[in-house]
């Protein structure tokens, strides 16, 4: 029997919690992954593109036990409904967020603000802003300089030399990728192929109806024009529309951005010429990743280049090809 002078020396000595302990009554857990919350923003929930965005950040947060809550508007449009997103996620406390600007300019005070309060990650878009922890994207201005190329190794398959007229669509103005494919593209068509003339630059207003009442008004109006390059997945798909409405694809070779169903069959039965694909999938599950890295006070890179792939019918069926153009939605 132990005696109370012994029980009270004991007592003293391991303390209240410790002597819980050794009851078995508590137990002391460290803070978990799944207790860390990482909202992903994306200009639009609804597009195949951000799907694939949303999927490779849905698996992160399965890989490394984090909560991902998926957040955006229902049209890259919305600037304003992304403001208000980003705000209300900052309000949440989160350990850090992942973003991909709607529009340059006024997405850069919102996010430097933000940043005064949590990590800020960014992916796809650029915003005018310093205040990136860490920036995931495509090498936009490449990814046009890439499609300037395939466009004129195109027109060269089929009239025998890089020549003649050539036009480019531009799906919404002010937006920073779409602004740097633009960039790229003429830059690459003035420095390697000056017998291509761009003679029309047209600027959307990111609906796939406009861009099909573009291409078939630049054909009407340019019966010499034989390529179009489509700065994204809404653009190629009013292209390609036209085109095929217009029996015109082997006339007229047309280069997209970005892939889904449409843009795959349209390209597999020649309608368009290629088509620029990112890598969507690696900024969802790498944003997420570099978040969380982030977030505990790790070094993360400041800007990470995630790819950009020129496919077209004779290179569709490789590996590497089908798994961008067919990525896993689970």
């Amino acid at each position: 029997m132990i005696s109370k002078r012994k029980c009270i020396n004991r007592r003293t000595i391991l303390g209240t919690a410790g002597i819980a302990l050794l009851a078995g009554m508590v137990s002391v857990a460290p803070v978990r992954a799944a207790d860390v919350t990482i909202p992903i923003i994306v200009k639009d929930t609804t597009s195949f593109y951000w799907q694939i965005v949303l999927a490779g950040a849905r698996k992160a947060g399965k890989d490394l036990g984090v909560k991902v809550p998926e957040l955006g508007a229902q049209a890259e449009s919305d600037i304003n409904g992304q403001i208000s997103i980003l705000e209300n996620a900052v309000s949440g406390k989160p350990a850090a967020i992942v973003i991909s600007p709607t529009e340059f300019k006024a997405l850069g005070k919102p996010i430097d603000e933000a940043a005064k309060s949590v990590k800020i990650i960014g992916i796809d878009s650029a915003a005018d802003s310093k205040s990136f922890t860490s920036f995931l994207t495509t090498d936009n201005v490449q990814g046009g300089r890439v499609a300037a190329d395939g466009l004129a190794a195109a027109i060269k398959e089929k009239y025998g030399k890089a020549e003649g007229e050539v036009a480019l669509i531009t799906a919404l103005p002010g937006v920073g990728s779409l602004d740097q494919r633009a960039k790229g593209f003429k830059e690459q068509l003035a420095a390697k192929y000056p017998d291509l003339k761009l003679i029309a630059d047209k600027v959307a207003d990111g609906q796939a109806t406009t861009g099909l009442n573009i291409t078939t008004d630049l054909i009407t109006a340019n019966p010499n024009l034989r390529g179009i390059f489509t700065s994204n997945l809404i653009m190629a798909q009013g292209a390609g529309q036209a085109i095929a409405e217009n029996k015109a694809q082997d006339k007229i070779k047309v280069i997209g951005f970005d892939s889904d169903e449409k843009l795959v069959k349209f390209l597999s039965n020649g309608t368009l010429a290629g088509l620029i694909v990112q890598d969507p999938y690696r900024m969802g599950y790498d944003g997420i990743k570099t978040a969380l890295a982030a977030s505990k006070g790790e070094k993360t890179e400041a800007n990470v280049d995630t790819g950009a792939n020129l496919i077209t019918k004779a290179n569709m069926n490789e590996a590497r090809a089908q798994e961008l153009l067919n990525p896993k939605l689970d």
